[in-house]
């Protein structure tokens, strides 16, 4: 651990407390609110994260990624499926188990965030952050090879190595992401839409005022974001039919 204003290093853990205002900061904070002429927006990516902004004072979320919640536990070889996924039929099979998920996340988050703003991005992966490695994926192979071990187990592993091989990228910052996995693989935006609209009509339902913004990503061109917006216009409005 490392004291970062002394440049103390610590072996090992050291204890730490929750820091708490003092009644002193929170009155010259107040003092500040009176006068401010901007807001105060979160990052918040878990439905924690924007309980803890709130109890902060924050009056929205300005960005809530989405990706990050593809990393809990039980998620990610969900999305490693969805992405090497060789059909659309099979990617759905495997969506419809992530939108639970998603569904859960948003609502508790716009819960929170009860009548303040929550703007979500839609999934903007570097995929390499996804996907197994390719280098330990073919020592893998090479492996299984020396054991001599079934021919099913190899041929299976030797397939999973040509699809991410496929998929490799000189500059995963510059490839397939942003709003180009969103038009390449349309279902992950669908779904995701999907499960903003669930949960904000349902939080609705319960006398709730939900506050939901979509932020599109990484946008290069005009005919990019007209192609997703009418694609998300058309699931929102479904949804909304669905629930009335």
């Amino acid at each position: 651990t490392i004291n970062g204003s002394t440049g103390e290093v610590i072996v090992g853990e050291a204890p730490l407390i929750e820091p708490n205002m003092s009644e002193e900061l929170l009155t010259i904070l107040s003092w500040a609110d009176e006068a401010k002429k901007m807001q105060n927006w979160a990052n918040a990516d878990y439905p924690q994260d924007a309980k803890k902004a709130r109890e902060l004072g924050a009056q929205g979320i300005g960005l809530c990624r989405t990706e990050h919640m593809f990393f809990e536990e039980g998620r990610l070889p969900i999305v490693q499926k969805i992405i090497l996924g060789e059909t659309r039929e099979k990617r759905k099979e495997l969506l419809e188990k992530l939108l639970n998920f998603q569904k859960s996340d948003f609502k508790q988050i716009l819960e929170v965030m009860d009548g303040l703003p929550v703007v979500i991005r839609l999934l903007d992966p570097p995929l390499h952050e996804f996907l197994p490695h390719y280098e330990k994926l073919l020592e893998e192979v090479i492996s299984l090879r020396m054991k001599g071990r079934e021919p099913h187990e190899i041929k299976e592993k030797e397939e999973l190595l040509k699809r991410v091989e496929k998929m490799r990228e000189a500059n995963p910052m510059m490839g397939l992401r942003g709003c180009r996995l969103g038009i390449t693989y349309p279902d992950i935006n669908e779904m995701q839409v999907r499960a903003i609209f669930e949960a904000a009509c349902e939080l609705k339902q319960e006398k709730k005022d939900p506050r939901p913004e979509i932020m599109i990503p990484l946008v290069g061109h005009v005919k990019e974001l007209k192609t997703i917006r009418d694609q998300l216009e058309k699931v929102g409005h479904d949804v909304m039919l669905k629930m009335e």
